[in-house]
């Protein structure tokens, strides 16, 4: 298993019952796959460098998670279809 970390970029107009949501969503797909979920920090709303969909401001969440290929795969999926998703960047971590 390897190192990741995942930054999401969700919509700034979520309330914080559906940014929970989200993060449930993305997190229990992880853990279904046999991840496990290091750290979850949310940044909260910030000002985005370009408009992004039609807005300009968005709420910032990093996950840092181990998991195998085919959990990533598979949150890549599901949140390239989740329509409050603006941007989101996973990427492995070097090991240390």
């Amino acid at each position: 298993m390897r190192s990741y970390e995942m930054m999401m970029i969700l919509n700034s107009q979520l309330d914080e019952e559906a940014i929970e949501a989200i993060l449930e969503k993305a997190t229990s797909i992880i853990i279904s796959k046999n991840g496990e979920i290091t750290k979850v920090e949310k940044w909260g709303k910030r000002r985005l460098a370009y408009e992004v969909k039609g807005t300009t401001e968005g709420f910032y969440v990093v996950i840092e998670f181990v998991a195998d290929n085919e959990a990533t795969v598979e949150v890549e999926r599901v949140l390239k279809i989740t329509e409050e998703v603006l941007r989101f960047l996973l990427v492995r971590k070097d090991e240390e």
